[in-house]
């Protein structure tokens, strides 16, 4: 791929990929599901869609290193934890991406850059300056500084914020269930909803769970809110199952993936 010239492309999608995608059942990273990411965001690439990563895992990827440590404080330790881990995930992709001649870019982000003023144009300049050279921007919260009061409430409100930022066509949040359920996903009764409008009551559906240490903070709620308020800003947005072969890919061509969260005309 020649990175040397500016980039056309056709649309910009932002993905937002979250933690239980990119864990297995013993909380650690999987490398392999890192790379379908990055296959299906290279795909896109061909035909002219640039890709936004919002990517979930420096927590867990700082956890994979320091399991044991003296440090007491909750806050303290997950600043620790984001801090070691956020340069292991960016290795990560680092590497899978050139191994397809692409680069991408770290950005990282406090919910105070997203005010109107010069921090909100810099984000604007950086964003629009890395899609021009066809280099993959992938944001994170900055967990390392970020203070309660300028904390994302999770990195799906981060996603949305970024789709924004960057007039995106479509964003995906990427999770560990097929969608929306009309009832609890692990009952066999229960059926993925197809598409939602943002007027539509499904919060009664949602279930709630328990979340250990670092994990994501985000739940199926959470996701339904910011796909409801994105799509009110004509962002047509995806809820659908990360681990899904060609996820990426298949909703960008329109198929019938996930939930579709959208405005009525």
């Amino acid at each position: 791929m020649n990175n040397m010239e500016s980039k056309q492309y056709e649309k910009v999608v932002v993905v937002k990929v979250g933690t239980n995608v990119m864990t297995n059942k013993d909380n650690r990273i999987v490398v392999p599901i890192l790379k379908r990411l990055v296959d299906q965001i290279a795909r896109l690439y061909e035909d002219d869609v640039m890709t936004v990563l919002i990517s979930s895992g420096s927590v867990i990827a700082g956890m994979e290193v320091l399991d044991e440590n003296t440090i007491t404080d909750k806050t303290v330790r997950r600043q620790v934890y984001s801090a070691v881990g956020q340069p292991r995930m960016m290795r990560h992709y680092y590497s899978i991406f050139h191994d397809y001649g692409m680069r991408c870019a770290q950005v990282l982000a406090t919910k105070r850059d997203f005010d109107p003023g010069p921090h909100r144009d810099n984000m604007v300049n950086c964003y629009t300056g890395l899609l021009s050279q066809g280099i993959v921007p992938i944001a994170n919260e900055d967990d390392a500084v970020s203070l309660s009061m300028s904390m994302f409430t999770d990195n799906d409100q981060l996603a949305s914020l970024v789709a924004e930022l960057v007039n995106a066509d479509t964003l995906i949040l990427l999770t560990d269930t097929d969608g929306i359920y009309d009832g609890h996903p692990d009952h066999d009764e229960s059926e993925v909803i197809r598409t939602v409008t943002t007027d539509q009551e499904v919060e009664q559906f949602v279930q709630s769970s328990d979340k250990k240490e670092g994990e994501g903070r985000g739940g199926m709620e959470s996701k339904i809110g910011v796909a409801k308020a994105a799509a009110q800003k004509d962002i047509t947005t995806f809820i659908a199952n990360g681990k899904r072969e060609n996820v990426i890919v298949d909703i960008v061509n329109g198929k019938d993936v996930g939930t579709r969260i959208y405005k009525e005309d």
